[in-house]
């Protein structure tokens, strides 16, 4: 099977599978540019709810394809092209997605791996996935907007003791960091997620596509604008009416 983003679609839910298991679904310079691709065809389909990111195999993804790097690491101008429009390119895509992305977090995710899903909305782990970005053994830092994400995902210290210290975290410390919705058991993991995509599915989409938006612009400062003109919609009135009728809302 060649490797790649797989976009697949299931009713409103949509899966976007990291697909390199050979390599541990490390990133390479195509499957970035294909990530972009796959959000940016999710934002202007008006009939996904929601979104499932995860890996392909037993591991999310084990961060860069390494083998690639010799190309263009070593000259400053391609490797400014490379963060800027090839991988932040596909994370800004992910962060602009208006509906609600969830990661489902196996076996390893380190360095782009925490990347991805630090663009994620969600994140529910296995117990025994590993979280790291160790990349100051291969010798170069993390790229400032990217780091800026995952700092603010993963909280200030543990991103300092990745990328300072190389360490490597269990879920637990994740999830107390406030980084992880949930974590369970391996054998949970598909169930746990299928049940929090219906659910999300069965919300209000115009509702989430909002709340995306409106957290979208409180962490960039900008002011939130026309945050009211969804008074007249049918969604709004549905919600409202079927709490009153003590019935099952239907959107």
């Amino acid at each position: 099977m060649q490797s790649g983003i797989r976009l697949e679609r299931q009713g409103s839910i949509a899966t976007v599978i990291l697909n390199s298991p050979d390599k541990l679904n490390a990133m390479s310079r195509a499957m970035w540019r294909e990530l972009k691709q796959a959000f940016e065809i999710l934002q202007a389909d008006a009939d996904v709810r929601c979104v499932l990111v995860r890996g392909a195999g037993s591991h999310f993804c084990a961060g860069g394809d390494i083998a690639e790097y010799p190309d263009f690491r070593f000259d400053e101008a391609l490797l400014q092209t490379f963060h800027e429009d090839d991988v932040w390119g596909a994370l800004s895509a992910m962060l602009a997605c208006d509906v609600p992305v969830v990661a489902r977090i196996s076996g390893v995710c380190m360095g782009a791996g925490v990347e991805i899903a630090s663009a994620c909305d969600l994140r529910l782990a296995a117990d025994d996935a590993k979280f790291g970005a160790p990349i100051a053994r291969l010798g170069f830092p993390m790229a400032p907007r990217e780091a800026a994400l995952v700092s603010a995902a993963v909280g200030e210290m543990t991103a300092r003791a990745m990328l300072l210290a190389a360490e490597v975290f269990p879920a637990a410390h994740m999830a107390a960091q406030g980084f992880l919705t949930h974590v369970l058991p391996m054998h949970e993991l598909d169930a746990a997620c299928e049940s929090l995509l219906q659910r999300v599915a069965g919300l209000a989409p115009q509702a989430a596509r909002l709340n995306k938006q409106t957290l979208r612009a409180l962490r960039s400062g900008a002011p939130v604008s026309n945050a009211y003109s969804y008074a007249p919609s049918a969604e709004h009135r549905e919600g409202i009416d079927a709490f009153i009728a003590k019935r099952k809302p239907l959107f």
